[in-house]
Formats: C-alpha cells, structure tokens, sequence
C-alpha cells in the first residue's frame, strides 16, 4: 500500500481513509487543515489508483494498515478518520486492534449487508464498466457522488485506472460488509456521522455502530448527502475532528 504522508514526523499521527473509488485527495484540503499541527498521513488504498496491490477484501486492507502503523508509529496512532469504504475499513481496525487509536471519527459507514446489491454489481460492471473511462458519464457520476468541480480532474484521472475487477471487488466488500462482535470492545472514542439524505441503509448502519461502540457519538448532518462533509466541507470536518480529540 502507497502512502501520502504532510505535516512533521515528530508530531502525533492522524490516519484518513478515502472513499471507494475517490484517493488521497479526498482529504486534501482537511488536511492542509491538520498539517501545521499534526502528522496526516494518507493511505492510497489497495485496487485503486497508484497503488501498489489489487483489493482483497476490507479485512486485509485494515489488517495492511494496521501493520504499518505497527512498523511506523509503534502500535498506536491518535485518531483514524474514513469516508465510505475508508470508513468500513476503519471500523475494521477498531475491531482487529481494540487500542489502535485514541479517537476515531466515520462518516457514512456502511454495515448494513445488502445481498441484492451484492448480486448485482458483477454483472452490472460487467456490461457497463468501458463507461467509466468516458469524461462526459465521469461528469454524471461525479455529480451524483457530490464530488466538488475542483476535484473532478482527480477523481476522473483516477477513476480511469481502477480495474474491472478492483471494482468490483471493492464494491462486493462495500455492500457485503457487517459489523463483528469484537467491535464492541474497542478503547477508542469514536463519532459517528452520516448526512440526512443519504439512503436508509447508511443512516440504519450509523445508528448500529452508535449502539455497538460503547464510548460513541452519533451526529445527523442536516441536507447532506453521502462524502458532503469531508468532500465539501473540510473546515467542518477538520474542526469535527479536533473538537472530538480535544
């Protein structure tokens, strides 16, 4: 796995996971926030653009994570932040390693299985996945996903060197992901948010996570969509998270 590492390398540690599909850059401008204070270091997760490895599954990826920061940081790091698929995976370190952080905050986490999706998604990229790779279906896409227009370079560039099969792989590992019950001894102080038009499925899944981790709080963003806050709203996200670490 590839990194993206800001700020000094004698200061505390602060992990941010990017959504499926999206990179390092979904955090960019948080962490310009964070990085005259804090260690921010940016994992470019497996199957997708510039990495290093395909995608295995979520397990592997916080297993891979965990591992660095046992290499790098001594086992522990301040706090774990994902969108998405970064925060399925974060939510999956908490549960690997039950001290692995101090603070964690996950926005629209997903744990809620769906078996449907599941079963859709292969034969659905298989018939429309050379669409990707076309700016004028990127646009449409970035649209639906909230991705703001200065970051659309990115997320078009990027998006156009994910594989079939990585996508699909992490898109199967998204929608087929549930919560362990050694979620329920993790240390960490975690929050929770997801915004308020987001699909049930994510705002069930918070509320789950909420009643799962013992020293949690849950936080309904009104009007948001799902990525608004760290995507369009990196000084609300960047203050979310030092507000929870104070």
């Amino acid at each position: 796995m590839q990194y993206v590492e800001y700020g000094a390398h004698n200061s505390q540690t602060i992990i941010l996971l990017h959504g499926g599909g999206l990179s390092w850059w979904n955090y960019r401008e948080v962490t310009q926030l964070l990085a005259d204070k804090y260690h921010v270091v940016l994992p470019m997760l497996d199957g997708h653009a510039d990495s290093d490895a395909p995608f295995n599954s979520i397990e592997d990826t916080a297993a891979k994570i965990i591992s660095h920061i046992d290499e790098h940081f001594g086992g522990k790091v301040l706090a774990v932040g994902g969108l998405s698929l970064g925060g399925q995976i974060a939510v999956e370190m908490l549960t690997q390693r039950s001290d692995i952080c101090r603070f964690a905050l996950l926005e629209s986490a997903l744990v809620k299985p769906s078996k449907l999706t599941h079963t859709l998604i292969k034969p659905t990229f298989g018939m429309s996945f050379g669409l990707i790779k076309q700016k004028w279906f990127a646009k449409l896409q970035a649209a639906y996903l909230g991705i703001p227009k200065k970051l659309f370079n990115d997320y078009f560039r990027d998006t156009c060197k994910i594989s079939k099969e990585d996508m699909i792989a992490f898109l199967e590992s998204n929608s087929a992901y549930s919560i362990k019950p050694a979620l329920r001894d993790t240390q960490t102080k975690v929050h929770i948010v997801f915004g308020s038009k987001e699909q049930s499925s994510i705002r069930t899944s918070g509320k789950l996570l909420n009643r799962m981790i013992p020293d949690s709080t849950l936080e309904v963003l009104p009007g948001y969509h799902h990525g608004d806050l760290s995507l369009n709203h990196p000084e609300q996200y960047s203050q979310m998270l030092l507000t929870l670490i104070s």
